[in-house]
Protein backbone atom coordinates (compact mmCIF):
# COMPACT_ATOMS: atom_id res chain seq x y z
CA UNK A 1 0.00 0.00 0.00
CA UNK A 2 2.87 2.33 0.90
CA UNK A 3 4.28 1.88 -2.63
CA UNK A 4 1.07 2.54 -4.16
CA UNK A 5 0.86 5.74 -1.77
CA UNK A 6 3.77 7.02 -3.18
CA UNK A 7 3.09 6.37 -6.93
CA UNK A 8 0.05 8.00 -6.47
CA UNK A 9 1.95 10.97 -4.82
CA UNK A 10 4.75 10.76 -8.10
CA UNK A 11 1.21 10.89 -10.26
CA UNK A 12 -0.16 14.01 -8.76
CA UNK A 13 3.49 16.20 -8.76
CA UNK A 14 3.64 15.00 -12.45
CA UNK A 15 0.17 16.12 -13.04
CA UNK A 16 0.74 19.40 -11.42
CA UNK A 17 4.41 19.64 -13.30
CA UNK A 18 2.31 19.12 -17.03
CA UNK A 19 -0.38 21.69 -15.98
CA UNK A 20 2.09 24.14 -15.23
CA UNK A 21 4.62 24.65 -17.33
CA UNK A 22 5.76 23.63 -20.96
CA UNK A 23 8.88 21.89 -21.69
CA UNK A 24 11.72 24.63 -20.64
CA UNK A 25 15.11 25.80 -22.63
CA UNK A 26 17.26 25.22 -22.96
CA UNK A 27 17.92 21.99 -21.60
CA UNK A 28 14.43 20.21 -21.82
CA UNK A 29 13.92 22.00 -25.05
CA UNK A 30 17.25 20.74 -26.10
CA UNK A 31 17.13 16.92 -25.54
CA UNK A 32 13.13 17.05 -26.92
CA UNK A 33 14.87 18.43 -30.44
CA UNK A 34 17.37 15.45 -30.31
CA UNK A 35 14.72 12.99 -29.72
CA UNK A 36 12.63 14.90 -32.68
CA UNK A 37 15.59 14.93 -34.95
CA UNK A 38 16.22 11.09 -34.56
CA UNK A 39 12.44 10.39 -34.76
CA UNK A 40 12.00 12.53 -38.16
CA UNK A 41 15.20 11.22 -39.45
CA UNK A 42 14.35 7.58 -38.97
CA UNK A 43 17.94 7.01 -37.70
CA UNK A 44 17.64 5.67 -34.06
CA UNK A 45 21.33 5.06 -33.35
CA UNK A 46 22.99 8.35 -33.85
CA UNK A 47 21.68 11.23 -32.19
CA UNK A 48 21.52 14.22 -34.19
CA UNK A 49 20.91 17.89 -33.32
CA UNK A 50 20.96 20.96 -35.80
CA UNK A 51 21.61 18.11 -38.16
CA UNK A 52 25.05 17.08 -37.05
CA UNK A 53 25.85 14.07 -34.52
CA UNK A 54 25.38 15.17 -31.23
CA UNK A 55 27.83 13.26 -29.17
CA UNK A 56 27.37 14.94 -25.38
CA UNK A 57 24.83 12.09 -24.24
CA UNK A 58 24.12 8.41 -25.02
CA UNK A 59 20.56 7.33 -26.57
CA UNK A 60 18.73 5.79 -23.56
CA UNK A 61 16.98 8.74 -22.88
CA UNK A 62 15.84 9.02 -26.34
CA UNK A 63 14.74 5.86 -26.74
CA UNK A 64 12.36 5.77 -24.08
CA UNK A 65 11.02 8.93 -25.52
CA UNK A 66 10.98 7.20 -28.74
CA UNK A 67 9.29 3.75 -27.21
CA UNK A 68 6.28 6.32 -26.03
CA UNK A 69 5.88 7.61 -29.68
CA UNK A 70 5.81 4.13 -31.10
CA UNK A 71 3.05 3.22 -28.42
CA UNK A 72 1.35 6.75 -28.44
CA UNK A 73 1.81 8.58 -31.35
CA UNK A 74 3.82 11.64 -31.23
CA UNK A 75 2.94 13.65 -28.30
CA UNK A 76 4.04 16.35 -25.50
CA UNK A 77 3.42 14.48 -22.64
CA UNK A 78 4.89 11.02 -22.48
CA UNK A 79 8.88 12.37 -22.80
CA UNK A 80 7.67 14.38 -19.84
CA UNK A 81 6.12 11.20 -17.95
CA UNK A 82 9.97 9.47 -18.90
CA UNK A 83 11.14 10.89 -15.48
CA UNK A 84 8.51 10.27 -12.87
CA UNK A 85 8.40 6.61 -14.15
CA UNK A 86 12.30 6.47 -13.85
CA UNK A 87 11.59 8.01 -10.18
CA UNK A 88 8.88 5.71 -9.45
CA UNK A 89 11.07 2.67 -10.55
CA UNK A 90 14.12 4.16 -8.68
CA UNK A 91 11.97 4.34 -5.48
CA UNK A 92 10.58 0.32 -6.48
CA UNK A 93 14.46 -0.74 -6.97
CA UNK A 94 15.56 0.81 -3.91
CA UNK A 95 12.73 -0.76 -1.84
CA UNK A 96 13.60 -4.11 -2.82
CA UNK A 97 17.66 -3.49 -2.45
CA UNK A 98 16.59 -2.60 1.61
CA UNK A 99 15.07 -5.75 1.56
CA UNK A 100 18.25 -7.50 0.65
CA UNK A 101 20.37 -5.49 2.66
CA UNK A 102 18.03 -6.30 5.82
CA UNK A 103 15.51 -9.53 5.10
CA UNK A 104 15.58 -9.17 9.02
CA UNK A 105 14.41 -6.03 9.34
CA UNK A 106 11.29 -5.85 6.21
CA UNK A 107 10.07 -2.45 7.45
CA UNK A 108 13.38 -0.32 6.54
CA UNK A 109 12.55 -0.84 2.96
CA UNK A 110 9.26 1.29 2.71
CA UNK A 111 11.00 3.76 5.23
CA UNK A 112 14.08 3.43 2.64
CA UNK A 113 11.86 4.26 0.01
CA UNK A 114 9.71 7.17 1.46
CA UNK A 115 12.95 9.31 2.60
CA UNK A 116 14.22 8.76 -1.21
CA UNK A 117 10.47 10.20 -2.42
CA UNK A 118 10.54 12.98 -0.45
CA UNK A 119 14.32 14.15 -0.41
CA UNK A 120 13.50 17.55 -2.46
CA UNK A 121 16.15 17.63 -5.52
CA UNK A 122 14.95 13.96 -5.96
CA UNK A 123 11.53 14.75 -5.83
CA UNK A 124 12.19 17.86 -7.89
CA UNK A 125 14.23 16.34 -10.67
CA UNK A 126 11.35 13.20 -11.23
CA UNK A 127 9.56 15.93 -13.05
CA UNK A 128 12.18 17.42 -15.23
CA UNK A 129 13.04 16.10 -18.78
CA UNK A 130 16.72 15.66 -17.70
CA UNK A 131 19.26 12.21 -17.62
CA UNK A 132 19.75 11.97 -14.26
CA UNK A 133 16.57 10.48 -12.48
CA UNK A 134 17.12 8.11 -15.26
CA UNK A 135 20.90 7.49 -14.37
CA UNK A 136 19.56 6.94 -10.22
CA UNK A 137 17.55 4.01 -11.78
CA UNK A 138 20.31 2.48 -13.62
CA UNK A 139 22.33 3.23 -10.15
CA UNK A 140 20.27 1.59 -8.20
CA UNK A 141 19.85 -1.59 -10.35
CA UNK A 142 23.50 -1.69 -9.71
CA UNK A 143 22.82 -1.13 -5.91
CA UNK A 144 20.69 -3.95 -5.65
CA UNK A 145 22.90 -6.17 -7.94
CA UNK A 146 25.64 -5.29 -4.95
CA UNK A 147 23.70 -6.49 -2.52
CA UNK A 148 22.59 -9.49 -4.08
CA UNK A 149 26.33 -10.46 -4.88
CA UNK A 150 27.17 -10.27 -1.78
CA UNK A 151 25.00 -12.15 -0.13
CA UNK A 152 26.17 -15.24 -2.66
CA UNK A 153 23.10 -14.96 -4.94
CA UNK A 154 23.96 -15.59 -8.93
CA UNK A 155 21.14 -13.04 -10.03
CA UNK A 156 23.76 -10.52 -8.22
CA UNK A 157 26.61 -9.90 -11.00
CA UNK A 158 24.30 -9.83 -13.83
CA UNK A 159 22.02 -7.06 -12.49
CA UNK A 160 25.30 -5.03 -11.37
CA UNK A 161 26.07 -5.87 -15.08
CA UNK A 162 23.01 -4.28 -15.64
CA UNK A 163 23.27 -1.53 -13.75
CA UNK A 164 27.02 -1.08 -15.21
CA UNK A 165 25.29 -1.14 -19.22
CA UNK A 166 22.39 0.87 -19.07
CA UNK A 167 24.11 3.86 -16.75
CA UNK A 168 26.76 3.87 -19.29
CA UNK A 169 23.84 4.24 -22.21
CA UNK A 170 22.22 6.68 -20.31
CA UNK A 171 25.06 9.18 -19.16
CA UNK A 172 28.08 7.53 -20.20
CA UNK A 173 30.85 6.86 -17.98
CA UNK A 174 29.62 9.11 -14.91
CA UNK A 175 28.02 5.96 -14.28
CA UNK A 176 31.49 3.79 -13.21
CA UNK A 177 32.00 6.81 -10.51
CA UNK A 178 29.08 6.09 -9.02
CA UNK A 179 29.28 2.29 -8.50
CA UNK A 180 32.46 1.41 -9.27
CA UNK A 181 33.98 2.50 -6.04
CA UNK A 182 31.98 0.24 -3.76
CA UNK A 183 32.30 -2.74 -5.87
CA UNK A 184 36.06 -2.44 -5.36
CA UNK A 185 35.47 -1.35 -1.47
CA UNK A 186 33.27 -5.18 -0.91
CA UNK A 187 35.68 -6.41 1.11
CA UNK A 188 35.31 -3.29 3.80
CA UNK A 189 31.77 -3.22 3.82
CA UNK A 190 30.64 -7.08 2.98
CA UNK A 191 32.92 -8.30 5.97
CA UNK A 192 36.11 -10.76 5.83
CA UNK A 193 34.38 -13.49 4.85
CA UNK A 194 33.51 -12.58 1.33
CA UNK A 195 35.24 -14.40 -1.05
CA UNK A 196 38.11 -12.06 -2.84
CA UNK A 197 38.63 -13.82 -5.41
CA UNK A 198 35.41 -14.90 -6.42
CA UNK A 199 33.81 -11.76 -5.74
CA UNK A 200 36.41 -9.62 -7.93
CA UNK A 201 36.09 -11.98 -10.94
CA UNK A 202 32.43 -11.73 -10.60
CA UNK A 203 33.13 -7.55 -10.97
CA UNK A 204 35.51 -7.75 -13.53
CA UNK A 205 32.79 -9.93 -15.72
CA UNK A 206 29.64 -7.76 -14.80
CA UNK A 207 32.54 -4.67 -15.42
CA UNK A 208 32.67 -6.60 -19.01
CA UNK A 209 29.21 -7.44 -19.40
CA UNK A 210 28.16 -3.40 -18.66
CA UNK A 211 30.65 -2.79 -20.99
CA UNK A 212 29.39 -5.17 -23.96
CA UNK A 213 26.22 -3.46 -23.55
CA UNK A 214 27.12 -0.20 -23.89
CA UNK A 215 29.19 -1.33 -27.11
CA UNK A 216 26.44 -2.81 -28.76
CA UNK A 217 25.50 0.87 -29.66
CA UNK A 218 28.86 2.50 -29.55
CA UNK A 219 30.20 0.44 -32.44
CA UNK A 220 27.98 0.61 -34.82
CA UNK A 221 27.03 4.09 -34.16
CA UNK A 222 30.63 5.38 -33.96
CA UNK A 223 31.04 3.56 -37.74
CA UNK A 224 28.41 5.73 -38.49
CA UNK A 225 28.60 8.94 -36.96
CA UNK A 226 31.44 8.93 -39.02
CA UNK A 227 34.95 9.86 -37.57
CA UNK A 228 34.69 13.02 -35.34
CA UNK A 229 31.31 11.27 -33.82
CA UNK A 230 33.51 8.19 -32.81
CA UNK A 231 36.36 9.94 -31.53
CA UNK A 232 33.59 11.95 -29.36
CA UNK A 233 32.18 9.36 -27.96
CA UNK A 234 35.16 6.62 -27.26
CA UNK A 235 37.68 9.25 -25.71
CA UNK A 236 35.79 13.11 -25.82
CA UNK A 237 33.10 11.57 -23.35
CA UNK A 238 36.00 10.16 -21.04
CA UNK A 239 39.62 11.98 -21.12
CA UNK A 240 38.95 14.85 -22.74
CA UNK A 241 36.45 15.89 -20.38
CA UNK A 242 38.14 14.37 -17.57
CA UNK A 243 41.24 16.20 -18.51
CA UNK A 244 39.69 19.51 -18.53
CA UNK A 245 37.30 19.21 -15.36
CA UNK A 246 40.70 19.79 -13.06
CA UNK A 247 41.30 22.99 -14.15
CA UNK A 248 38.69 23.81 -11.35
CA UNK A 249 36.02 26.38 -11.72
CA UNK A 250 34.77 25.28 -8.41
CA UNK A 251 35.93 24.86 -5.10
CA UNK A 252 36.60 21.09 -3.66
CA UNK A 253 34.32 22.24 -1.06
CA UNK A 254 31.66 23.29 -3.62
CA UNK A 255 28.94 20.90 -3.12
CA UNK A 256 29.64 20.79 0.98
CA UNK A 257 27.50 23.63 1.86
CA UNK A 258 25.12 22.40 -0.69
CA UNK A 259 24.07 19.31 1.02
CA UNK A 260 22.03 20.27 3.60
CA UNK A 261 19.65 22.06 0.76
CA UNK A 262 19.92 18.64 -1.86
CA UNK A 263 19.18 16.16 0.93
CA UNK A 264 16.23 18.75 2.62
CA UNK A 265 14.32 17.88 4.66
CA UNK A 266 16.01 14.83 6.18
CA UNK A 267 19.68 16.22 6.75
CA UNK A 268 18.22 19.21 8.88
CA UNK A 269 16.28 16.45 10.63
CA UNK A 270 17.42 15.92 14.24
CA UNK A 271 16.39 12.45 14.64
CA UNK A 272 18.64 11.56 11.66
CA UNK A 273 22.01 12.70 13.30
CA UNK A 274 20.86 10.98 16.87
CA UNK A 275 20.19 7.69 14.44
CA UNK A 276 23.76 8.12 12.95
CA UNK A 277 25.58 8.70 16.42
CA UNK A 278 24.02 5.57 17.17
CA UNK A 279 26.61 2.35 18.49
CA UNK A 280 26.96 -0.06 16.07
CA UNK A 281 25.72 1.71 12.55
CA UNK A 282 29.34 0.85 11.73
CA UNK A 283 28.81 -3.01 12.18
CA UNK A 284 25.96 -3.11 10.07
CA UNK A 285 27.34 -4.38 6.53
CA UNK A 286 24.33 -2.33 4.70
CA UNK A 287 25.23 0.68 6.51
CA UNK A 288 28.82 0.43 5.42
CA UNK A 289 27.88 -0.34 1.49
CA UNK A 290 25.91 3.14 1.33
CA UNK A 291 28.85 4.69 2.62
CA UNK A 292 30.93 3.04 0.20
CA UNK A 293 28.57 4.20 -2.25
CA UNK A 294 27.99 7.72 -1.21
CA UNK A 295 31.69 9.05 0.01
CA UNK A 296 33.63 8.05 -3.05
CA UNK A 297 31.38 9.60 -5.28
CA UNK A 298 30.62 12.22 -3.52
CA UNK A 299 35.30 13.04 -3.59
CA UNK A 300 34.73 12.07 -7.31
CA UNK A 301 32.57 14.94 -8.28
CA UNK A 302 34.28 16.96 -6.19
CA UNK A 303 37.61 16.73 -7.73
CA UNK A 304 36.41 17.43 -10.73
CA UNK A 305 35.48 21.00 -11.67
CA UNK A 306 32.66 20.93 -13.60
CA UNK A 307 29.84 20.77 -10.71
CA UNK A 308 26.44 20.83 -10.62
CA UNK A 309 24.10 19.56 -7.86
CA UNK A 310 21.93 17.24 -10.29
CA UNK A 311 25.00 15.22 -10.41
CA UNK A 312 24.73 13.96 -6.80
CA UNK A 313 21.59 12.22 -7.66
CA UNK A 314 22.24 8.83 -8.61
CA UNK A 315 23.60 8.78 -4.80
CA UNK A 316 20.15 9.79 -3.33
CA UNK A 317 19.43 6.02 -3.06
CA UNK A 318 22.51 5.06 -1.19
CA UNK A 319 21.62 7.84 1.47
CA UNK A 320 18.20 7.18 1.94
CA UNK A 321 19.39 3.53 2.81
CA UNK A 322 21.82 4.83 5.00
CA UNK A 323 18.84 6.96 7.04
CA UNK A 324 16.25 4.46 6.84
CA UNK A 325 19.28 1.93 8.75
CA UNK A 326 20.16 4.79 11.02
CA UNK A 327 16.28 5.61 11.90
CA UNK A 328 15.73 1.85 13.26
CA UNK A 329 17.11 2.74 16.76
CA UNK A 330 14.18 3.42 19.38
CA UNK A 331 13.86 7.59 20.00
CA UNK A 332 10.92 9.35 21.58
CA UNK A 333 8.14 10.92 20.10
CA UNK A 334 8.60 14.52 18.52
CA UNK A 335 7.22 17.11 16.18
CA UNK A 336 9.37 18.25 13.32
CA UNK A 337 9.69 21.67 14.59
CA UNK A 338 11.96 22.93 11.66
CA UNK A 339 9.76 21.15 8.96
CA UNK A 340 6.75 22.74 10.45
CA UNK A 341 8.36 26.15 10.40
CA UNK A 342 9.63 26.14 7.19
CA UNK A 343 6.82 25.59 5.18
CA UNK A 344 4.83 28.09 7.22
CA UNK A 345 7.86 30.78 6.49
CA UNK A 346 7.66 29.56 2.60
CA UNK A 347 3.54 30.14 2.72
CA UNK A 348 4.28 33.54 4.62
CA UNK A 349 6.77 34.29 1.66
CA UNK A 350 3.85 33.57 -0.81
CA UNK A 351 1.54 35.65 0.73
CA UNK A 352 3.63 38.64 0.42
CA UNK A 353 5.23 38.45 -2.73
CA UNK A 354 1.95 39.77 -4.60
CA UNK A 355 2.96 42.88 -2.44
CA UNK A 356 6.72 43.18 -3.12
CA UNK A 357 7.21 45.65 -6.07
CA UNK A 358 10.15 43.97 -7.71
CA UNK A 359 8.33 40.77 -7.37
CA UNK A 360 6.02 41.52 -10.37
CA UNK A 361 7.42 38.77 -12.66
CA UNK A 362 6.94 35.56 -10.62
CA UNK A 363 4.56 36.69 -8.04
CA UNK A 364 1.28 34.80 -7.78
CA UNK A 365 -1.90 36.87 -7.42
CA UNK A 366 -3.14 37.64 -4.26
CA UNK A 367 -5.58 35.13 -4.25
CA UNK A 368 -3.13 32.39 -5.01
CA UNK A 369 -1.22 32.92 -2.68
CA UNK A 370 -3.67 32.69 -0.49
CA UNK A 371 -4.48 29.39 -0.96
CA UNK A 372 -1.35 28.56 -1.35
CA UNK A 373 -0.23 29.36 2.07
CA UNK A 374 -3.27 28.27 3.40
CA UNK A 375 -2.07 24.82 2.02
CA UNK A 376 1.22 25.14 3.65
CA UNK A 377 0.06 25.98 6.99
CA UNK A 378 -2.14 22.92 6.99
CA UNK A 379 1.19 21.02 6.20
CA UNK A 380 2.81 22.54 9.16
CA UNK A 381 -0.33 21.79 10.96
CA UNK A 382 -0.52 17.99 9.65
CA UNK A 383 2.91 17.36 11.00
CA UNK A 384 3.18 19.40 14.38
CA UNK A 385 -0.45 18.01 15.59
CA UNK A 386 0.81 15.18 17.14
CA UNK A 387 4.40 14.07 18.71
CA UNK A 388 5.40 10.70 16.75
CA UNK A 389 8.41 8.42 16.57
CA UNK A 390 10.72 9.68 13.97
CA UNK A 391 9.79 6.09 11.79
CA UNK A 392 6.26 7.50 11.79
CA UNK A 393 7.48 10.69 10.79
CA UNK A 394 9.18 9.96 7.68
CA UNK A 395 6.14 9.29 5.31
CA UNK A 396 4.52 12.47 6.79
CA UNK A 397 7.59 14.20 5.56
CA UNK A 398 8.25 12.80 2.48
CA UNK A 399 4.52 13.76 1.75
CA UNK A 400 4.85 17.52 2.91
CA UNK A 401 7.70 17.71 0.22
CA UNK A 402 6.32 16.66 -2.55
CA UNK A 403 2.87 18.47 -2.06
CA UNK A 404 5.22 22.03 -1.00
CA UNK A 405 6.94 20.87 -4.85
CA UNK A 406 3.16 20.95 -6.30
CA UNK A 407 1.96 24.10 -4.43
CA UNK A 408 4.98 25.91 -5.75
CA UNK A 409 4.30 24.75 -9.24
CA UNK A 410 0.72 25.92 -9.04
CA UNK A 411 1.61 29.64 -7.45
CA UNK A 412 4.86 30.43 -8.64
CA UNK A 413 6.03 28.32 -11.54
CA UNK A 414 2.86 28.62 -13.92
CA UNK A 415 3.40 32.29 -13.30
CA UNK A 416 6.66 32.21 -14.51
CA UNK A 417 5.88 29.90 -17.41
CA UNK A 418 5.08 32.14 -20.41
CA UNK A 419 8.59 33.42 -20.06
CA UNK A 420 9.95 30.07 -21.30
CA UNK A 421 6.97 28.68 -23.43
CA UNK A 422 8.59 28.17 -27.12
CA UNK A 423 5.58 27.59 -28.64
CA UNK A 424 4.53 30.54 -30.09
CA UNK A 425 7.38 31.53 -32.16
CA UNK A 426 8.14 27.85 -32.72
CA UNK A 427 4.62 27.88 -34.19
CA UNK A 428 4.86 31.19 -36.27
CA UNK A 429 8.20 29.45 -37.41
CA UNK A 430 7.25 26.48 -38.76
CA UNK A 431 4.40 28.30 -40.73
CA UNK A 432 7.26 29.78 -42.67
CA UNK A 433 8.67 26.39 -43.01
CA UNK A 434 5.83 25.03 -44.87
CA UNK A 435 5.85 27.93 -47.55
CA UNK A 436 9.02 27.04 -48.49
CA UNK A 437 10.95 30.29 -46.47
CA UNK A 438 14.34 30.14 -45.96
CA UNK A 439 14.93 30.77 -42.10
CA UNK A 440 17.98 31.82 -39.81
CA UNK A 441 18.38 32.02 -35.89
CA UNK A 442 20.73 35.11 -34.96
CA UNK A 443 23.37 33.31 -31.96
CA UNK A 444 23.52 29.50 -31.08
CA UNK A 445 20.92 27.74 -31.50
CA UNK A 446 19.90 24.91 -28.85
CA UNK A 447 16.91 22.99 -31.05
CA UNK A 448 14.60 24.97 -28.83
CA UNK A 449 12.34 25.55 -31.66
CA UNK A 450 12.73 22.12 -33.08
CA UNK A 451 9.94 19.97 -30.72
CA UNK A 452 7.60 22.88 -29.93
CA UNK A 453 6.54 23.36 -33.82
CA UNK A 454 7.75 19.99 -35.28
CA UNK A 455 9.63 21.74 -37.27
CA UNK A 456 10.56 19.97 -40.39
CA UNK A 457 14.17 20.99 -40.70
CA UNK A 458 16.49 22.73 -37.96
CA UNK A 459 17.10 26.26 -37.94
CA UNK A 460 20.47 27.73 -40.01
CA UNK A 461 22.84 29.72 -37.73
CA UNK A 462 24.60 33.19 -37.73
CA UNK A 463 27.12 34.22 -35.15
CA UNK A 464 27.92 37.77 -35.77
CA UNK A 465 26.68 40.77 -37.59
CA UNK A 466 28.72 40.63 -40.88
CA UNK A 467 27.48 36.49 -40.88
CA UNK A 468 24.17 38.12 -40.47
CA UNK A 469 24.20 40.89 -43.03
CA UNK A 470 25.40 38.17 -46.06
CA UNK A 471 23.00 36.17 -44.96
CA UNK A 472 20.69 38.44 -45.32
CA UNK A 473 21.60 39.31 -48.53
CA UNK A 474 21.21 36.03 -49.93
CA UNK A 475 17.85 35.50 -48.62
CA UNK A 476 15.60 38.92 -49.09
CA UNK A 477 12.75 36.83 -48.14
CA UNK A 478 14.02 34.82 -45.41
CA UNK A 479 13.40 35.69 -41.82
CA UNK A 480 15.40 36.00 -39.11
CA UNK A 481 14.84 35.16 -35.12
CA UNK A 482 16.77 38.01 -32.75
CA UNK A 483 16.74 38.52 -29.15
CA UNK A 484 16.82 41.78 -27.27
CA UNK A 485 17.20 42.61 -24.19
CA UNK A 486 14.61 45.38 -23.89
CA UNK A 487 11.19 45.23 -25.27
CA UNK A 488 11.42 48.54 -26.30
CA UNK A 489 14.44 47.45 -29.36
CA UNK A 490 11.36 46.04 -30.55
CA UNK A 491 9.13 49.66 -30.61
CA UNK A 492 10.34 50.18 -34.28
CA UNK A 493 9.69 46.90 -35.88
CA UNK A 494 6.48 44.91 -37.16
CA UNK A 495 7.46 41.69 -36.48
CA UNK A 496 6.50 38.75 -37.49
CA UNK A 497 6.00 36.96 -33.81
CA UNK A 498 7.44 37.69 -30.71
CA UNK A 499 7.41 36.49 -27.26
CA UNK A 500 9.33 36.28 -23.38
CA UNK A 501 12.11 33.79 -23.87
CA UNK A 502 13.95 33.71 -20.25
CA UNK A 503 14.27 37.39 -19.23
CA UNK A 504 14.53 38.09 -23.04
CA UNK A 505 12.33 38.76 -25.88
CA UNK A 506 12.75 36.81 -29.27
CA UNK A 507 11.45 38.24 -32.51
CA UNK A 508 10.78 36.26 -35.89
CA UNK A 509 11.91 39.23 -38.25
CA UNK A 510 11.39 39.72 -42.11
CA UNK A 511 14.88 39.81 -43.38
CA UNK A 512 14.71 43.32 -44.53
CA UNK A 513 14.04 44.51 -41.31
CA UNK A 514 16.73 42.08 -39.29
CA UNK A 515 19.97 44.15 -40.28
CA UNK A 516 20.09 46.81 -38.08
CA UNK A 517 18.23 44.53 -35.60
CA UNK A 518 20.86 42.05 -34.96
CA UNK A 519 23.24 44.85 -34.63
CA UNK A 520 20.94 46.69 -31.88
CA UNK A 521 20.47 43.34 -30.56
CA UNK A 522 24.35 42.60 -29.98
CA UNK A 523 25.05 46.13 -29.00
CA UNK A 524 22.25 45.80 -26.34
CA UNK A 525 23.72 42.50 -25.51
CA UNK A 526 27.59 43.87 -25.31
CA UNK A 527 26.38 46.85 -23.39
CA UNK A 528 24.99 44.42 -20.92
CA UNK A 529 27.71 42.31 -20.53
CA UNK A 530 30.13 45.49 -19.86
CA UNK A 531 27.88 47.72 -18.13
CA UNK A 532 28.48 50.40 -21.08
CA UNK A 533 25.74 52.31 -23.36
CA UNK A 534 25.56 50.96 -26.30
CA UNK A 535 24.59 53.89 -28.21
CA UNK A 536 21.73 54.58 -30.31
CA UNK A 537 19.21 51.86 -29.86
CA UNK A 538 16.93 52.63 -33.10
CA UNK A 539 17.34 49.99 -35.48
CA UNK A 540 18.61 50.99 -39.30
CA UNK A 541 16.68 48.93 -42.25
Amino acid sequence: MSAAARAALFALLAAVALASRTAMPVDETRYLAVAWEMWTRGDFLVPHLNGAPYSHKPPLLFWLIHAGWAAFGVNDAWPRLVAPLCAVGTLLVTARAARVLWPQAPWIAGRAAWILAGTLLFALFSVLLMFDTLLALCVAVGVLGLAHAAAGRRRGFPLLALGFGLGLLAKGPAALLHLGPAALLAPWWAGRALPRRRWYMGVALALGGGAMLALAWAIPAGVRGGEAYRDAIFWGQTAHRMVASFAHRQPVWWYLPWLPVVLAPFLAWRPLWDGLRGAGLLDDAGARLALALALPALAAFSLVSGKQLHYLLPQFPSFALLAARALDAPQPARRPWLAGATLAGIGAALLALPFVPRAAAFAPSPAVAIAAAVALAALAAWLLLVPRPPAAQVPRLATAAVLLLAVLHLAVVRVVAPAWDTRPLAQAIAVLQAQGRALVHDGAYHGQYQFAGRLAAPLAQVTDVPAAQRWIDQHPDGAVVVYFKEREALAALAPIATQPFRGRYAALLEARDAAGAVAVSEALEARDAEGEPAGDPTPRP
